[in-house]
C-alpha cells in the first residue's frame, strides 16, 4: 500500500506550467529518487507534496487521506517533513537551537528527556554539529549547514522525508557523507522521496526512480534499470 500517492498532479505560478499531470507513489519504508534537469519542476513537485504550494488540479494522497491542500504545518505533524534546497536553517540561532525547533510539533506530552535523546542521537550521527552545539547556525560550513537541515527534520520523527538536492554545492566528499547518511536514515524504516541532479549517486542510492522532463514523469522503473538505461545514461549519467 502507498504511503504516498500522487495522481494528475498540476502546479502553476507566475503564469508557469511546473507539474503537468505527475502522478507517482510511494510505499511504506522505500527510498526513491526523482532525477531529472534543472527546471523539471522537482523541487516545485516537492513543495507541492510539502504544503508550500497549491496544486491547480490532481490529488495527494498520504497515509490513504487526501492532502492536497493541507497546511505545511500540519502535515509535519502528520509525518511528513521537507529539507528543502538551500537548507532553510535559522541562520541566527544556535545548532542546537534549530534541532529543537525541529522538535516543535512533536506530541505536546513528548518529555525533554526525550528530545534530547533526540539531539544526541543527531550529534552522534554528525560529530561537527555537537562541536559546534553553541555556534550560530549562518556560520557553519555549507556541509554542516545540510547536515542540521537533515538533523531538524529527523527531529519532527517523519514517516515521510522530502529531500531536495542534499548535495548540491558540497565537496564531493561531503556529497558521499550525505548520501550514506540517508541510505542510514533510509535503513531505519523512514520513507524518502529524494530528488537530485546527481542522478548516478541517486540511483546507486534508491529502490526505484521517476525521470521528471518538462514537468512531467517520463520514466519509472527500479532504480537498476534506469541505471542501465541508454536514455538515462546518455541524458544524466554523461555517457
Amino acid at each position: 500500500m502507498n504511503l504516498l500517492a500522487v495522481t494528475d498532479l498540476h502546479v502553476s505560478y507566475s503564469g508557469i506550467n511546473a507539474v503537468k499531470g505527475v502522478s507517482l507513489g510511494i510505499q511504506e519504508g522505500e527510498l526513491v529518487a526523482l532525477i531529472g534537469a534543472n527546471g523539471a519542476g522537482k523541487s516545485t513537485l516537492l513543495r507541492t507534496l510539502a504544503g508550500l504550494k497549491q496544486p491547480s488540479a490532481g490529488t495527494i494522497h498520504y497515509q490513504n487521506q487526501v492532502i492536497s491542500h493541507t497546511p505545511s504545518h500540519q502535515l509535519v505533524r502528520r509525518g511528513l517533513a521537507l529539507v528543502p534546497e538551500g537548507r532553510g536553517i535559522f541562520g541566527q540561532l544556535t545548532v542546537e537551537e534549530n534541532l529543537y525547533m525541529g522538535a516543535y510539533c512533536r506530541p505536546a506530552e513528548t518529555s525533554q528527556a526525550v528530545i534530547r535523546a533526540d539531539i544526541e542521537q543527531a550529534y552522534a550521527q554528525f560529530p561537527q554539529l555537537k562541536e559546534r552545539n553553541r555556534q550560530q547556525a549562518g556560520t557553519l560550513s555549507g556541509g554542516e549547514q545540510q547536515m542540521l537541515a537533515i538533523s531538524r527534520a529527523l527531529m519532527s520523527h517523519p514517516k515521510l522525508l522530502l529531500l531536495d538536492e542534499p548535495g548540491m554545492g558540497l565537496a564531493p566528499l561531503m556529497v558521499h557523507k550525505i548520501f550514506e547518511t540517508i541510505r542510514t536514515v533510509s535503513a531505519a524504516g523512514v520513507t524518502i522521496l529524494l530528488v537530485t541532479q546527481n542522478a548516478k549517486l541517486a540511483l546507486e542510492t534508491a529502490t526505484r526512480g521517476y525521470v521528471m522532463e518538462s514537468g512531467l514523469i517520463t520514466l519509472h522503473d527500479r532504480a537498476d534499470t534506469l541505471l542501465g538505461n541508454d536514455r538515462v545514461r546518455q541524458a544524466y549519467l554523461g555517457e
